[in-house]
């Protein structure tokens, strides 16, 4: 008998169970291309440029990746407690090349790949969210040809890889409210488990995925949260056991010693200050909106800000929810704990943590997708070009670093510890025998060693205990090193001074000053 289809109509339910639109492959191919080459020639320019650890976060990221290796303590303990695990992780197998390592491209690489990821990410879930290749191609390209996102993934740094899983995220919920499969929200909960092991703004994300992906399952409405929030939530619980573990206290990465919150603290004590936003919703968000303006453009704040609009229209809306979670992060962190943006055209007129900016370009890519979306079909194309032209264009007529405001950041508030750094470094080089062993802390003096070629197991510093806390209390009976390397009124120079009056003694000969910067001293073992 001939086999009749029914022509009962579908329910609302089975419609929104369909598969989405099929696209073709090759312009995720041409993209990943296109985006690789991007990041080659940035990593490229900053390289010749020698500006890829200028970052002091960029610097201390590579080398506590190193320190796991080289080390005369191996142990989980290297990791740390204030940031987290895995771009280190990631850095590992490469940080062991002396080579990379020195340089720095142990960091660059799986920053810059991670770049690429992103940007191929964002055009595939913009493409879906509005059903158009153009609209997907402009958030993919006002994404990924900010200048300032371009630095930050040429050097060791976190940003690229949180936006990474952040577009993962965003990509697998889309295609979850299209397919309702677990698996999608298996997959998001992997991206979101990279985000929260990444930085901290991923542990806010987690129950808002959570609540959306309950809300728009069509039947066992718990069973894709619950493994979303299995899979993410792991990330947080083995942070907390981590901590607990070495550390004996649950937060110690919120609240410890070498936290944020203590470290602002203790300069609140000394009496500065206190930082702009600081428990004040208005500047909190002036600040953040200052910094997006410089890192993002001022055409694309704009853009995005119409376009948010226009994906309203075309219904993206958890998109575009989503993709303010991280602004609306930073805002109250500048309210609530002590985390500060300085932008130089407001007080105190200098620049830091500039980079947290890059944050809000997910949104205002997106919002310009929204635009793309908006126009006919057949003018989408010219839109797309038109208006990543236009976002684009406060870079192009001005195509210098001294524009890019996280470069910018980086440059001045280096000079004084690239000094300092080099300095120290020239001196010991030449000096420095193996085996004879440097007590110092870890931190910013790391540098030094780096660049003087020094392998850190010729260090004993504050990750190796207990032999650090012995030498720190009684160095009379436990310092053996050949030479002490610290900054006026640390933990090594405190030691040494409690030393003075017996056991072995210690030379200063090297004093080295810098207008800007603490001193630094190295002193040698006398007989």
């Amino acid at each position: 008998m001939p086999v009749t289809r029914s022509l009962k109509p579908l329910r609302s339910s089975e419609r929104k169970q369909r598969p989405g639109p099929a696209f073709p492959l090759w312009p995720v191919a041409a993209i990943t291309a296109v985006l690789a080459l991007l990041s080659a020639a940035a990593v490229r320019f900053f390289y010749s440029q020698g500006s890829i650890l200028y970052y002091g976060d960029a610097m201390a990221h590579l080398n506590i990746a190193r320190r796991i290796i080289d080390t005369r303590t191996p142990n989980w303990l290297q990791i740390g407690t204030v940031w987290l695990p895995l771009p280190h992780l990631l850095m590992l197998p490469l940080v062991r090349s002396d080579e990379l390592w020195r340089s720095g491209l142990a960091g660059s690489i799986p920053s810059a790949v991670c770049y690429v990821l992103g940007g191929v990410l964002m055009f595939l879930a913009a493409r879906r969210m509005f059903a158009s290749g153009a609209a997907g191609m402009a958030a993919c390209l006002l994404f990924a040809l900010n200048p300032n996102l371009l630095y930050l993934q040429a050097i060791p740094m976190t940003e690229s890889l949180f936006l990474m899983c952040f577009a993962g995220v965003l990509y697998t919920t889309v295609r979850f409210r299209e397919s309702q499969s677990s698996a999608w929200a298996a997959a998001a909960g992997v991206f979101a488990l990279a985000a929260t092991l990444t930085r901290y703004e991923g542990w806010f994300l987690l129950p808002f995925v959570a609540a959306y992906l309950f809300i728009a399952a069509q039947r066992q409405r718990w069973l894709p949260a619950l493994i979303f929030s299995i899979i993410a939530g792991a990330g947080p619980l083995w942070w907390f056991a981590h901590n607990w573990w070495y550390y004996g206290h649950f937060l110690e990465f919120y609240n410890g010693p070498y936290s944020a919150k203590a470290i602002y603290q203790r300069a609140l004590d000394g009496g500065m200050a206190r930082y702009p936003g600081d428990h004040d919703w208005l500047k909190a968000t002036q600040y953040f909106s200052a910094a997006v303006s410089l890192a993002a453009g001022a055409t694309l704040v704009w853009i995005g800000a119409i376009g948010v609009i226009a994906a309203f229209i075309r219904k993206a809306f958890w998109p575009v929810l989503f993709a303010a979670l991280v602004p609306a992060f930073y805002v109250f962190s500048l309210y609530s704990s002590g985390t500060p943006i300085f932008v130089p055209h407001l007080w105190p007129n200098s620049y830091y943590n500039t980079r947290y900016a890059i944050g809000a370009l997910p949104l205002l890519a997106l919002g310009g997708a929204g635009l793309v979306a908006l126009a006919p079909q057949r003018f989408r194309g010219f839109v797309a070009a038109l208006i990543v032209a236009i976002g684009i264009a406060p870079w192009a007529f001005y195509p210098r670093p001294d524009s890019w405001v996280c470069w910018k950041e980086s440059q001045v508030n280096s000079v004084a510890r690239r000094a300092w750094t080099s300095t120290a470094a020239k001196y010991l080089a030449p000096r420095y025998a193996q085996h004879d062993g440097i007590f110092t802390a870890f931190g910013d003096l790391a540098g030094i060693y780096l660049e003087a070629g020094i392998p850190l197991k010729e260090c004993l510093h504050d990750g190796n205990v207990p032999h650090w806390d012995a030498a720190v209390k009684r160095p009379d009976l436990f310092l053996w090193e050949e030479w002490v390397v610290a900054i006026s009124g640390d933990p090594a120079d405190t030691a040494l001074a409690r030393m003075r009056q017996s056991g072995p003694r210690y030379d200063l000969v090297e004093t080295i000053a810098v207008k800007g910067a603490p001193v630094i001293k190295i002193y040698r073992r006398n007989g």
